[in-house]
C-alpha cells in the first residue's frame, strides 16, 4: 500500500529517507491519475523495505507539489538522498517506475 505523503509528512517521509522515495502527486478528479494509481500500488507491495513508495494529493497539499513545480498530474517523482534524480509526467508503463528505483538500489 503507498504512503499517503502530506505536506506536513514530506520531509520526513521523503527528503530524510535513507532509501530511493517514489512519489505519485495526483488528484482524484483527474482520470490519468486512476491509471496510474493501481500501478503505483503494485510497485509498492513489490518495493516494500527497498523503497518508499507514496502519493500526495495535490489538492489537500500544494506546497511540495509547487516546490518541485509540479504542474500537470500525473507527476512521478523520484528522489534519492533528498533529491529529485527523476522526473515521469503523465501516465507510464510499470516498468518505467521500476527501472527508476532499480538504478538506485
Amino acid at each position: 500500500m503507498a504512503l499517503e505523503i502530506t505536506d506536513a509528512t514530506f520531509e520526513e517521509t521523503v527528503l530524510k529517507s535513507d532509501k530511493p522515495v517514489l512519489v505519485d502527486f495526483w488528484a482524484a478528479w483527474c482520470g490519468p491519475c486512476r491509471m496510474v494509481g493501481p500501478v503505483i500500488e503494485q510497485i509498492s507491495e513489490e518495493y516494500q523495505g527497498k523503497a518508499v513508495v507514496g502519493k500526495v494529493d495535490v489538492d489537500a497539499n500544494q506546497e511540495f507539489a509547487a516546490k518541485y513545480g509540479v504542474r500537470n498530474i500525473p507527476t512521478v517523482l523520484v528522489f534519492h538522498k533528498g533529491e529529485v534524480v527523476g522526473r515521469q509526467v503523465g501516465v507510464s508503463p510499470k516498468n518505467v517506475y521500476a527501472e527508476a528505483i532499480d538504478s538506485l538500489l
